[in-house]
């Protein structure tokens, strides 16, 4: 059964049920955390009552810097709402690791996005090395893979799409909430992924849901094609994708073809018209709630609360 694990400021503690029992560890980063598995494996099994949950306040399980790289269009309910058809080839971008924040901080708007998305994604987080040329098995995967966090990928939307420029879009300060717990998985724990459902509603009205079934290139094998080129250390994170239900969706056919006629500043002019229109993206004032959990609660990644405002 996995192990769950969150950081506050005093520390790493081992979460049982509703009480917390404090790692005596050294480590400060996620990767020497990794490395005393041998303390949080006797924190785990402490008799002691613990502290409430209730009374901390998580950081983000992942330190910084990291590594985060993402995978794009990974759920087939997210491509067809982005408007794909046929295969889709595997892509990955990266974010900055400064975007990491608490799951319960305030995610930042910035005065010059007006189209604010949320994406609620499966984060892995490596264990051990991947050098470049790793090719990674499903039975591989404990070997690789220490564990699971819950993830945000936020995305400013008129960046992203006006530049074709996912990093920046997806990297400013506060837009990868991350935690609040970081899920430690035991091998036998692996069989229980596509079992995962990821959950987000904003002011409690759902928007996504689904289970990692619902994924076109499942972890294994983005593992795999990312290590044909990007090398991977214990502490580095992997975002998953998203399932379908973001605000963004791409345009009827019809209008995505007229609109391919024209000029690009005024056919992006023309679709953010269009999208000002749409209640689904996120404005100052919003709660976003997300959960990844399998149906038993053999692996629950906990819950991200987090309110959205506009920069000062």
């Amino acid at each position: 059964m996995s192990t769950n694990v969150l950081r506050t400021a005093d520390g790493w503690w081992v979460v049982r049920d509703e009480r917390a029992v404090r790692i005596e560890t050294k480590a400060v980063t996620t990767a020497e955390l990794l490395a005393d598995r041998d303390a949080v494996r006797e924190a785990a099994a402490s008799a002691e009552s613990g502290t409430p949950v209730a009374g901390l306040v998580a950081l983000p399980p992942v330190t910084t810097p990291c590594r985060v790289v993402a995978q794009m269009v990974n759920y087939r309910s997210h491509a067809r709402d982005s408007g794909f058809t046929g295969d889709i080839p595997p892509a990955f971008f990266r974010k900055a690791s400064g975007s990491v924040s608490g799951p319960h901080e305030k995610i930042v708007r910035p005065a010059h996005v007006k189209f604010l998305d949320y994406e609620v994604e499966l984060g892995l987080v490596m264990g051990a090395p991947l050098p470049v040329g790793t090719v990674v098995e499903e039975r591989d995967l404990p070997r690789y893979v220490a564990g699971l966090v819950l993830t945000n990928d936020v995305s400013a939307r008129d960046v992203q799409l006006t530049k074709t420029q996912f990093y920046e879009s997806k990297s400013y300060p506060t837009f990868t909430p991350t935690g609040p717990y970081l899920a430690l998985l035991e091998p036998g724990d692996f069989d229980q992924l596509l079992n995962l459902r990821l959950r987000l509603s904003v002011n409690g009205a759902p928007r996504q849901d689904r289970t990692l079934a619902d994924m076109i290139v499942r972890p294994a094998q983005a593992l795999t094609l990312l290590a044909r080129f990007q090398t991977l250390d214990p502490g580095d994170l992997l975002l998953t994708g998203t399932p379908g239900g973001t605000a963004l969706k791409a345009p009827p056919k019809p209008v995505e073809k007229i609109a391919a006629l024209l000029p690009p500043a005024l056919k992006w002019k023309a679709f953010f018209k269009g999208q000002a229109k749409n209640p689904l993206y996120l404005r100052d004032g919003d709660l976003i709630t997300a959960t990844i959990a399998t149906p038993d609660g053999q692996i629950d990644l906990g819950e991200q609360r987090t309110p959205v405002t506009d920069a000062p």
